[in-house]
């Protein structure tokens, strides 16, 4: 099931994306006064997907990317935060900023937490999964070499993109994730190559920390990260699941607080 957050009549609610000849119509999962039938796709307005307490991203989850940046491989999952305000929907500006240096794509498989909880059995954490969506866990690469912690490379604003949906069905082990720019396919590798899999990795934060509903984990990205350019678009695609698409922008030159 694919399902979106809408406003409509005024109330925020998730829906159920409709298939085949309904794809234009929305189900309401929750009960809203007044809405008892479909709603037409083109009369609700989209919402962000989540809104998480926090966005926590797993690092060097497959042996292929850890190679590229010539970097060991944890003997433990490794993760970091990137803020709330990082998040962007499909469609929307990913914006680099003017003295970030290279700005990279990595292309993962979000996971959304549906129920929270702390000390999560690996043999439940699936009961805690609302569902799984595209991301990409946009990087400032260059500040991210002279950083011994990824506040400032992974947290600028724009750096989360989330979508097209969340999906409630787990993609195929076997499925493609791919980073296609402009129309060329640059990143690509299969979701079968992770080290620790996505309810391992619930089960292993949860150890930590307490996990919310809405929160969002990124699973880590495959070998073939690259820089972005303004111009660009690019479209993160996980076979099975969809395609999250954001253009990308110069952030805006703003003019000095000293200036006439």
């Amino acid at each position: 099931m694919r399902i979106l957050r809408v406003r409509y009549r005024d109330y925020d609610f998730y829906a159920a994306l409709g298939v085949g000849e309904r794809e234009n119509e929305l189900t309401c999962l929750q009960s809203i006064p007044g809405i008892s039938g479909p709603v037409p796709l083109e009369e609700a307005t989209r919402l962000p997907l989540v809104t998480p307490s926090k966005i926590i991203c797993v690092g060097l989850n497959f042996r292929d990317h850890a190679a590229e940046l010539s970097m060991p491989l944890p003997e433990r999952p490794a993760f970091f935060l990137k803020p709330p305000s990082a998040l962007v929907g499909d469609g929307e500006a990913i914006i680099l900023p003017r003295h970030a240096g290279r700005i990279d794509y990595e292309a993962e498989l979000a996971v959304i937490i549906s129920k929270g909880g702390r000390r999560i059995p690996l043999d439940r954490a699936g009961a805690h999964i609302f569902g799984y969506a595209c991301a990409n866990d946009v990087t400032a690469r260059d500040e991210q070499k002279g950083e011994l912690m990824f506040g400032r490379c992974k947290g600028y604003d724009t750096f989360c993109p989330l979508g097209p949906w969340i999906e409630t069905e787990m993609p195929s082990p076997d499925a493609f994730v791919r980073t296609v720019i402009n129309g060329e396919i640059r990143q690509e590798g299969r979701l079968c190559d992770m080290i620790v899999s996505p309810a391992a990795l619930v089960s292993h934060i949860s150890e930590v920390m307490t996990l919310e509903p809405g929160d969002v984990i990124l699973t880590g990205t495959p070998r073939g990260v690259g820089p972005l350019r303004a111009g660009d678009e690019v479209r993160i695609e996980i076979e099975g699941l969809g395609t999250l698409t954001n253009p990308v922008e110069w952030e805006a030159e703003t003019a000095s607080p000293n200036a006439d």
